[in-house]
């Protein structure tokens, strides 16, 4: 499983970049695209909203199941990725490139979040 060592990990798979003038980009993880299956719908948190760490804040719907998005941390949407919104299928092809899912201005910093290694370990 490929797990880019510059971002961070929650337990709920989703991956955070290192913040740029305190805005960082979240996404799902190889593992959780795998898992989900070929994601056909995202319902991602509005522009302006704020989201907060550990929280759902969209859904991710596949040909398997529904799933929660949750929130590696907390702040205010800066950014949504409208690719994934027109192409969900951006999530399977491209998780850590073009399947991102929002950018986020970050109110406090990253708490509880694993490294590369430590999130490949947890899933194999």
């Amino acid at each position: 499983m490929n797990n880019p060592q510059q971002l961070r990990y929650s337990k709920e798979h989703e991956w955070l970049s290192p913040a740029e003038d305190g805005v960082a980009t979240v996404g799902i993880t190889e593992f959780a695209a795998n898992a989900l299956g070929d994601v056909v719908y995202a319902d991602l948190p509005a522009v302006g909203s704020t989201v907060t760490a550990g929280e759902t804040c969209g859904e991710l719907e596949s040909t398997k199941s529904v799933s929660d998005l949750y929130s590696p941390v907390s702040g205010e949407i800066t950014e949504i990725n409208q690719d994934v919104v027109d192409d969900p299928s951006l999530v399977n092809s491209a998780p850590f490139e073009g399947g991102w899912l929002f950018k986020v201005r970050l109110t406090e910093e990253p708490a509880d979040l694993l490294s590369a290694d430590e999130y490949t370990a947890q899933n194999g």
